[in-house]
């Protein structure tokens, strides 16, 4: 069953209000009008009556009954501009007078037919009370006592409903064709949207679809840009992930197949000489594959962290030391900067924090030249922080590869070139455990000036 057109659903709900509210104006329009014609009919029709009044009652003083007063009422002008009015509730308004006794029944008028009817309750309420000497002996009133409207009455009244009836008809032809427009309008850019979605989700990429003006659609345009963005740019990475992890496989698998190629072919003899290096290959993928898996527990805020009160100082002594024989090799002087002031505790794991360290010294070991300078210092920028710096006066990082240097396996001119046993995951590793601190880290760096890679972590606070 094909599905029913957004632009059409929202052109019937559009339709739907359009006849609840044009036709409740018309209708409230029509009701109004009638009343407030009817209430001029009626008031016109009691102000003739009253006019007449004095003359039925002296009639009435004079005679002791109404007998005869017809050929009064017949003689009495019909008013100035009082004929052809219109009929109210119960009793209209053209030409004719008549009068009732005080029990309603018509004794006298101008129309001989009438005699002997007897006027309903809301007949009387336009009558004009009749009184003699203090007591009421009947009712005048003027208008149209036929079973039939009254002609002009009908005619203005029936030309009111034609006029709210074009009025309706165009009122609500004009608003359906707003209601049309803004429809397809509306619809038009959401089933863009949709199709785009669809597509973006059975796998194309490169997807856009057009932002106008500033409403709430422009913004989900730009929402869905934004996200095929960011999707295009995961993909990549994914991509690019699985090319450097196979690439980082590939060394250490291929030194291990040459060399256990070799031993079976028995061009090398089974020694601890022979066997080191598969073992230390292999050992460098177990730190890879343990690397990765890290980074990947981080990434998803699974990684466990065992908070304890640290000596941030005399954890960065020991992590030094552990470089000074690396660092004399190459005869790189090897700084620990002392802090101005005591600092407190950090409320850090240890062991991550650690590695963080070592992957940053590390990191500057490996691009400094011989003779060279290594500097470590710690301070408290921050109530609540701690910071410690690593810096180096290497050859420093291009700034189009500064923004790149905490990437998994990128590798610039100066700051992820994998070297040696490294996993090529050093500078990742060390952002993804500071930021599951809390902390931040950051590089700086100047062409030929040196880096210094900087990060913070929190003070222990008291009682946690």
């Amino acid at each position: 069953m094909r599905a029913i057109p957004f632009w059409l659903k929202l052109l019937s709900a559009f339709l739907a209000v359009i006849i609840v509210a044009v036709g409740g104006v018309a209708i409230l329009v029509h009701r109004s009008a009638s009343t407030e014609f009817a209430g001029y009919v009626n008031r016109g029709r009691m102000d003739r009556a009253a006019l007449l009044a004095p003359a039925f009652e002296d009639y009435y003083r004079q005679t002791g009954s109404w007998a005869g007063s017809e050929r009064l009422a017949s003689s009495l002008p019909m008013g100035q501009g009082m004929h052809g009015m219109g009929r109210g509730p119960g009793v209209g308004m053209a030409g004719q007078l008549v009068v009732a006794d005080p029990s309603g029944h018509i004794v006298a008028g101008t129309d001989g037919a009438l005699l002997g009817k007897r006027l309903s309750p809301a007949d009387l309420q336009y009558g004009v009370p009749l009184t003699v000497d203090g007591r009421l002996q009947g009712y005048l009133l003027a208008g149209e006592f036929s079973d039939q409207p009254a002609s002009l009455e009908a005619e203005f009244l029936a030309r009111l409903n034609q006029a709210l009836l074009v009025a309706a008809l165009l009122a609500g032809g004009a608003a359906l064709l707003l209601a049309l427009l803004l429809s397809r309008g509306l619809s038009g850019p959401l089933a863009a949207l949709a199709g785009a979605a669809r597509q973006l989700a059975a796998g194309e990429r490169g997807l856009r679809v057009a932002v106008a003006g500033s409403s709430e659609l422009a913004l989900l345009g730009c929402s869905f840009n934004s996200m095929a963005e960011a999707l295009e740019k995961q993909e990549g990475l994914r991509r690019q992930l699985l090319a450097d992890i196979a690439h980082e496989l590939r060394t250490p698998l291929a030194v291990i197949r040459g060399n256990l190629e070799a031993l079976l072919d028995g061009i090398y003899r089974p020694s601890a000489e022979t066997i080191a290096p598969i073992h230390e290959e292999a050992l460098l993928l177990t730190r890879l594959v343990d690397d990765l898996r890290d980074l990947a527990l981080a990434e998803a805020g699974q990684l466990p962290l065992h908070l304890a009160e640290v000596d941030l100082l005399e954890l960065a002594r020991g992590v030094l030391s552990g470089f000074a024989a690396q660092a004399n090799e190459r005869s790189i002087a090897l700084e620990l900067l002392l802090p101005e002031v005591e600092l407190p505790a950090a409320g850090v794991d240890a062991g991550r924090i650690r590695q963080v360290l070592a992957n940053l010294l590390a990191n500057a070991l490996r691009y400094t030249p011989q003779r060279g300078r290594v500097q470590l210092s710690l301070r408290q920028p921050a109530r609540d922080w701690l910071q410690v710096c690593v810096s180096d006066n290497g050859p420093g990082i291009s700034p189009e590869d500064l923004p790149h240097v905490f990437d998994r396996f990128y590798r610039g001119d100066r700051a992820r070139t994998h070297v040696g046993s490294g996993s090529g995951l050093g500078l990742a590793i060390a952002r993804q455990w500071v930021e599951a601190h809390g902390g931040h880290i950051r590089a700086e760096s100047t062409l030929g000036a040196g880096t210094t890679f900087s990060f913070t972590v929190p003070v222990q606070k008291l009682g946690s």
